[in-house]
C-alpha cells in the first residue's frame, strides 16, 4: 500500500473516530486498556501496539494486586556499570571530605614529617592549616552547602542544554581539575612554606562545583535505563503467577546505588591512615587515582545508555506558574486551587492570554505536573533538621573524636562505621526484610520508613549528646575539652570507639530516609522534571549546611552537649507532625504515570 494511501486511511480513521464513551468499555473488556488508568485513542496501528504491550506486560486486576505475591524485575546491567561511575565519584569525594577538617583546625603537629602526619606513637592530631575549630567548621559546612546547591544548575544545564549524560561528563572534568590542585597544595613543601591555604580553598570550591554538577544526574539516568515502570504479571519457572512491582524494583534498585555509595564513602578509611601515617599529599592522591575510573567507565558506556535529551527551561516556567498563582490567589497558598488559577483554561477565561507580553508557554497539564512535583517537594523540607542530626553539625563529631582516647587510631576513623554499617544493611533490606515483608503482605510504605528513620535518627543524636556530656566530665580541662586536644594537654580516658552508636545508627537512619528519598523524587516527579526534582532534594542538604552556618558560633565549648541533643529534639517533635501529616501517602500508587492527552482532529488538522 502506498504511502499516500496509508495516509488518508489514517485520516479518515482520525475525523471519524468513535466517541470514547462508547468504545472505552469495549477495550476494558477486551484486556486492551486498564479500566483505572485508560484513555482510549484509537490512531493507527495503536491497537496492535496496546495488544503487543498486554500480550507481554499483562496488567494485574485488582483482586491480583490483593492475592499476588510482588516481585521485582531483573536490573539492566548498564545501571550496574552506572552504580559503579557513582562508586568511583564518591570515593574520590568522600575519601578527601573526611580529612578536610583536620587539615583545616590543626597545624603542622611539632616533630611530625612536615606533610601533615603526627609523630608516632603520640595522640597527637594530623593537621596543617591550624586555623582552629570554627574556621574549618565554616568551611566545611560551606562546602557542603555548595556541593549541594550547585546542583540545581546542573540539574539544568542536563534538562535544557546537554542532556544528563554529557552533563556528567562536564562534572566529571571539573572534578578532576580540583584533584589536581588539591594534591599539589598539599604538598610537604608547600605546607611548611605556609602557603597550602590557598590551593586547598580553591580546590575546594573546584570540587564542590564538579560534584554538584554531576551528583542530581545520576540517579535519574540509572532509573532511565529500567524501561517499564508499570506493574505486570508473570508465571515464575515454578508455576507461581506473581506481580512484578516496579515500587519494588526502584526501591531494590536505588538500595544497590546507595551501598555502592557507601562503598565509595568507604575508602575514606584509606585517607584517614594516610594522613595519620604519612601526610595528606597521599592523603589527597588516593582520591585522585580512584577519580581516573570515571573517564574509563563513562567511555565504555556512551553508546550503551538510554539517553535522555534535553527537554527545556521548566525550572523557568515551573517559576512563572507559581508566581502567577501567588499573584492570582493574592499570595493565598494555603487554597486548595492554588494552582488551578496558573490554568492557561483558568485565565483564558478570564480574558488572560499573555504574561509580560508574551503568549503563555504552558497547558494545564503542565501545571498539574507541577503540582505533583511540589507535592514530592513538600515531603523534602523536613530533611533539613533530619541532616544535622546524621552525624551532626559540619565537623562537630570529628571534634569529638579528637577530645577522646584514640590509642593511635585517626580520631576521624569512626565515621567509617557509617559506611560499613550500610554496606552491611543494604543486603539484608535489599533480599531479606523487604522481601519478607512484601510475601506477607505487610505495608511498609515510603512515609513509614522516612518516619522510622526520623526517629533512628533522634536516637544518635541524644545518644553524642550523652558521649558529650561524659567527655566534658571526665577530660582535664573539663567543659573546655576542644583547647586541651588543640595544646596537646591531653584527652577524655572515653575511648573513641563510643562515637559507633552514632555513626551506625544515623546510618541505619539513611537507609530508610534517603534511599526512599530518591525513590520518591524520581517515582512522583514527571518525566520531564526528574533531574529538576532530584535536584531540589540535594538542595535540603545545602539548605541544613547554611544552618549549620547560622549555628557555628555555638559550636565551641562549652556548649557541645546542647549541639548534639538541640537537633536531637527538634527532629522528634518533627517527626510527629510528619507522620501524622503523610501517612496517607502510604495507600497511594507509588508511580506516577502520565497519560497522553487524547488529539482531537477535525478537518485533517490537530487541533
Amino acid at each position: 500500500m502506498s504511502g499516500v494511501a496509508a495516509d488518508h486511511i489514517t485520516t479518515d480513521v482520525l475525523t471519524t473516530r468513535v466517541p470514547g464513551e462508547v468504545i472505552k468499555p469495549i477495550a476494558v473488556a477486551d484486556g486492551f486498556i486498564d479500566e483505572k488508568h485508560g484513555d482510549v485513542d484509537v490512531v493507527g496501528s495503536s491497537r496492535s501496539a496496546t495488544t503487543d504491550e498486554h500480550d507481554q506486560y499483562p496488567v494485574p486486576t485488582e483482586e491480583e494486586h490483593a492475592t499476588l505475591r510482588k516481585v521485582t524485575d531483573s536490573i539492566p546491567w548498564v545501571c550496574w556499570l552506572f552504580c559503579f561511575v557513582e562508586f568511583a565519584e564518591r570515593a574520590s569525594y568522600y575519601g578527601a571530605q573526611t580529612v578536610f577538617s583536620n587539615f583545616m583546625e590543626y597545624p603542622l603537629p611539632v616533630g611530625g614529617n612536615g606533610a601533615g602526619a603526627p609523630p608516632k606513637g603520640s595522640e597527637e592530631t594530623a593537621g596543617a592549616l591550624g586555623k582552629g575549630l570554627q574556621f574549618a567548621n565554616a568551611f566545611v559546612l560551606l562546602f557542603q552547602f555548595l556541593a549541594y546547591i550547585v546542583p540545581i544548575f546542573g540539574a539544568w544545564v542536563a534538562d535544557t542544554k546537554l542532556g544528563r549524560f554529557k552533563t556528567i561528563l562536564i562534572g566529571v572534568l571539573v572534578c578532576f581539575a580540583a584533584h589536581i590542585i588539591m594534591v599539589f597544595g598539599a604538598l610537604p613543601s608547600v605546607l611548611k612554606a605556609g602557603r597550602g591555604i590557598a590551593p586547598f580553598i580553591i580546590s575546594l570550591f573546584v570540587l564542590a562545583i564538579g560534584a554538584g554538577i554531576f551528583k542530581p544526574n545520576v540517579a535519574p539516568t540509572i532509573l532511565d535505563q529500567y524501561q517499564h515502570q508499570r506493574p505486570y504479571t508473570k508465571v515464575l519457572k515454578s508455576g507461581e503467577k506473581v506481580i512484578v512491582d516496579p515500587e519494588a524494583t526502584i526501591q531494590r534498585l536505588m538500595l544497590i546505588f546507595y551501598a555502592l555509595i557507601n562503598v565509595g564513602a568507604f575508602f575514606a578509611l584509606a585517607t584517614t591512615y594516610s594522613e595519620k601515617l604519612v601526610g595528606y599529599w597521599l592523603a589527597f592522591l588516593l582520591p585522585t587515582i580512584i577519580f581516573m575510573l570515571l573517564p574509563l567507565l563513562l567511555a565504555f558506556l556512551y553508546t550503551r545508555t538510554i539517553q535522555s535529551p534535553p527537554s527545556g527551561s521548566e525550572l523557568g516556567r515551573v517559576m512563572k506558574i507559581w508566581g502567577l498563582a501567588a499573584k492570582e490567589n493574592k499570595g493565598k497558598f494555603w487554597r486548595k486551587d492554588f494552582w488551578d488559577a496558573a490554568k492557561p483554561s483558568r485565565l483564558a477565561a478570564k480574558g488572560i492570554t499573555t504574561l509580560r507580553g508574551k503568549p503563555i508557554d504552558w497547558n494545564d497539564k503542565f501545571v498539574d505536573d507541577v503540582v505533583r512535583t511540589f507535592d514530592a517537594c513538600k515531603i523534602f523540607l523536613y530533611f533539613p533538621i533530619y541532616n544535622i542530626n546524621d552525624g551532626g553539625i559540619g565537623s562537630v563529631s570529628t571534634n569529638q573524636g579528637s577530645t577522646m582516647t584514640t590509642r593511635g587510631a585517626p580520631n576521624d576513623l569512626l565515621s567509617n562505621f557509617n559506611p560499613l554499617t550500610i554496606i552491611v544493611a543494604v543486603p539484608i533490606m535489599t533480599y531479606g526484610l523487604y522481601p519478607f515483608l512484601r510475601r506477607n503482605k505487610i505495608n511498609f510504605g515510603p512515609i513509614k520508613r522516612m518516619t522510622l528513620g526520623f526517629f533512628i535518627a533522634a536516637l544518635s543524636g541524644a545518644i553524642a549528646a550523652i558521649v558529650q556530656y561524659r567527655i566534658y566530665e571526665t577530660n582535664p580541662c573539663g567543659y573546655y575539652a576542644t583547647m586541651c586536644a588543640n595544646n596537646g594537654d591531653g584527652v577524655s580516658p572515653v575511648s573513641v570507639w563510643w562515637q559507633i552508636p552514632n555513626y551506625a545508627l544515623g546510618a541505619l537512619s539513611e537507609c530508610l530516609c534517603n534511599v526512599t528519598a530518591y525513590e520518591m523524587a524520581y517515582a512522583r516527579s514527571p518525566k520531564s522534571m526528574k533531574s529538576l526534582v532530584m535536584s531540589i532534594f540535594l538542595f535540603t542538604t545545602a539548605l541544613s549546611s547554611a544552618l549549620g552556618e547560622i549555628l557555628s558560633p555555638a559550636i565551641t565549648d562549652p556548649h557541645l552537649i546542647w549541639v548534639w541533643a538541640g537537633p536531637a529534639i527538634a527532629l522528634f517533635v518533627q517527626t510527629i507532625i510528619f507522620w501524622f501529616r503523610y501517612k496517607h501517602i502510604d495507600n497511594e500508587e507509588f508511580m506516577t504515570y502520565e497519560e497522553e492527552e487524547p488529539e482531537h482532529v477535525v478537518n485533517e488538522k490537530t487541533v
